[in-house]
């Protein structure tokens, strides 16, 4: 009972918050566009205009079709990240000759943003949904790689000495002892390329005609829609908010109290 009302008091010490922010932000839609006409209608969004765009939104299922297809691409692009990412981290880390060569390269080519893949995927796949993917997977997959690195190489060495006293060969260091220990930053790492392909996957969108996000923040715009516009920020950081809270934070939890931590 005491865990329900902890949770019922933070709950509503949200709510009031967000109900405060919003409050302000109609109030100076209201002193800005109407009483002082600092900005125009058209250039500054109100709570109420962005209110009215998720109701025709939602009423013909356009959001939600774009809701379901960019994290459809999301997903996808990121598991395929994760899965290269992870392999080049590991090749990095193991041999030594890939880590002082390659691994300055891939630190370079990750500090790219997404949207410099665009003309490259657009060229090699068309306005296709593998050109987002590829945008999405170019944008996240040496992040992973070098988290993957990281993680690994911040072992303590006496773990690795340890296991090899105690007759361990070099497969099992690797399955016993390297993988768990390096998982608490290696969530990290997972959480921090998942941010990497969510916004690189907006990059791709937003250069195509496929059906998502992206696409419906570029309508937004072309039809001068400001609330249209910031309804689409506005969910982008939502579901960005969940699955950090769904997943991610779950899944750092469940590590750290199997440690102990």
């Amino acid at each position: 009972m005491k865990t329900k009302g902890v949770f019922r008091t933070k709950f509503m010490s949200e709510l009031i918050f967000l109900g405060g922010v919003l409050l302000l932000w109609q109030v100076l839609y209201v002193i800005g566009v109407d009483i002082l006409s600092i900005w125009k209608p058209y250039a500054m969004p109100s709570p109420s205009g962005v209110v009215k765009s998720l109701y025709l939104l939602l009423a013909d299922a356009s959001l939600i079709k774009a809701v379901g297809y960019s994290i459809l691409r999301g997903v996808s692009g990121y598991v395929i990240s994760v899965v290269l990412g992870c392999f080049l981290g590991f090749l990095m880390n193991h041999f030594d000759y890939l880590h002082r060569n390659l691994r300055p390269l891939v630190m370079g080519v990750q500090t790219l943003p997404s949207v410099c893949w665009v003309p490259f995927s657009i060229l090699w796949f068309g306005l296709t949904q593998q050109a987002i993917i590829f945008v999405v997977v170019m944008g996240s997959a040496f992040s992973m790689a070098i988290a993957a690195d990281n993680a690994i190489h911040n072992v303590p060495k006496i773990y690795k000495k340890a296991a090899l006293t105690m007759g361990a060969n070099s497969r099992q260091i690797y399955r016993e002892v390297i993988l768990p220990a390096s998982l608490p930053e290696l969530v990290s790492g997972l959480k921090q390329g998942w941010s990497f392909a969510w916004r690189a996957l907006m990059s791709g969108e937003v250069m195509t005609t496929c059906i998502g996000l992206g696409q419906t923040l570029i309508e937004g715009r072309n039809l001068a829609d400001i609330n249209q516009v910031m309804l689409v920020m506005i969910v982008i950081v939502l579901i960005g908010i969940l699955i950090d809270q769904i997943v991610f934070r779950k899944l750092e939890k469940h590590i750290y109290q199997k440690r102990g931590l």
